[in-house]
């Protein structure tokens, strides 16, 4: 079977009519529809808040060690691995998107009812693999869910991603507040409290898919077989390790510091803060530059914050350093996204997200919780951040060099 050029694509409803690409639905419905996925992905990254912002603090105030916490935050992602492989390919055999997701939402709340029962490290350990095989894959499946009604209603992609970065601000700002007063052990109910919301918010959405034709999966592994993708995703590896290190030991760097819990909120809420007007600069005008270069300025600019980072010695700093955030992640998500969704038909949306997912949260997640913990635990935070920068600038050049031998190609 031949691949299909995406400008020749069809979105498909839950009712399985085809929607051609360049169709959109009435100004209302539409409009309907838009609501609808941004109140998903508000209610989404709010429970992302709790787990980038907070989780740490709570393993952390639990007696874990760092090196442990990095075990928590490695054995998670391994198991994404092969979570975001299989759903992503379940979404594109049975054709359903939304389904899944409730599926998924649901067993995380089945998970974290279970970490309420248990404080030995063992049983954590398992049962955070479990919930990490339901939540890691929620994301690229929303992505793709966003992607493909973008067809559908006219609504760009960032302009719907934005509001999953206020429910980020909103969350961890407010639960900051919150735990504050009652303490890290209310960390997991607020935590089942803003999965339940978005499990219910999933009776709302309707589901959209690709073209119509049917799926081969040899065509799709043929395609993640190119040279040029295979670099993509290596290049993106690099980078993503980076990320991961710097966000998966940031909270345990402000409260060795010295930092409350509210402090660390206010740090997330500041970077979470300052991704929108990128977002939505990305959603009116990020089609007029190349992806390749845009890219590699966003991984530049990580290292100048991982640099940063390393040097501060008061956590009210980690505050400024965090609206970085902005032109690191805020550029490079956005645009990585954008340039997958070239090199991979629609077709093929849900498992190329998958791809991409297993890459960014899962073989980052394993290396820089397993290498990261260790080089924290032993040689400290300078050292631990000097290492996110030089992958970064890694990144950075290969992203330069892949652009130059994509343009002479």
């Amino acid at each position: 079977m031949g691949l299909s050029n995406s400008s020749s694509t069809t979105a498909t409803t839950a009712a399985g009519q085809s929607i051609p690409s360049s169709t959109t639905i009435k100004p209302a419905a539409a409009r309907k529809e838009t609501t609808a996925l941004r109140t998903f992905s508000f209610a989404s990254y709010m429970t992302m808040a709790m787990i980038v912002s907070y989780f740490p603090l709570f393993f952390m105030d639990r007696g874990y060690s760092a090196l442990q916490i990095g075990i928590i935050y490695s054995t998670g992602p391994f198991i994404s691995i092969f979570a975001n492989l299989l759903f992503g390919a379940l979404s594109d055999k049975y054709r359903t998107i939304k389904k899944i997701m409730t599926v998924l939402l649901f067993g995380q709340l089945v998970m974290i009812s279970l970490l309420l029962t248990t404080d030995t490290f063992l049983v954590v350990c398992f049962i955070m693999l479990a919930f990490y095989f339901f939540q890691t894959p929620v994301n690229p499946l929303s992505d793709s869910l966003i992607l493909l009604s973008s067809q559908y209603t006219g609504t760009p992609y960032a302009l719907i991603r934005i509001f999953g970065s206020l429910g980020f601000a909103f969350a961890a700002f407010a639960m900051g507040q919150l735990l504050k007063l009652t303490g890290s052990s209310a960390t997991l109910l607020l935590t089942l409290g803003t999965i339940a919301i978005t499990c219910l918010l999933t009776l709302r959405l309707k589901d959209y898919q690709g073209s119509m034709r049917k799926i081969e999966f040899s065509g799709f592994y043929k395609l993640i077989r190119k040279p040029s993708i295979v670099s993509f995703f290596i290049i993106v590896l690099i980078v993503s390790i980076s990320h991961r290190m710097y966000e998966g030991f940031l909270a345990v760097t402000m409260r060795q510091m010295g930092a409350s819990d509210s402090l660390v909120g206010i740090a997330w809420l500041t970077s979470a803060c300052s991704e929108i007007p990128v977002l939505f600069l990305l959603g009116k005008y990020g089609h007029k530059f190349k992806e390749l270069p845009l890219l590699a300025v966003a991984s530049f600019m990580y290292a100048v914050r991982f640099w940063l980072v390393s040097e501060v010695t008061s956590p009210i700093w980690i505050i400024p350093i965090q609206a970085m955030h902005s032109i690191t992640f805020g550029i490079y998500f956005a645009t990585a996204l954008r340039y997958l969704s070239l090199i991979i038909p629609d077709e093929y949306r849900a498992s190329g997200q998958a791809v991409y997912a297993v890459v960014f949260s899962g073989f980052a997640g394993v290396i820089s919780g397993m290498i990261g913990g260790n080089v924290y635990e032993h040689f400290g935070k300078t050292t631990f951040f000097h290492l996110a920068m030089v992958l970064a600038l890694i990144a950075s050049a290969s992203f330069l060099v892949k652009h130059y031998v994509t343009n002479r190609s």
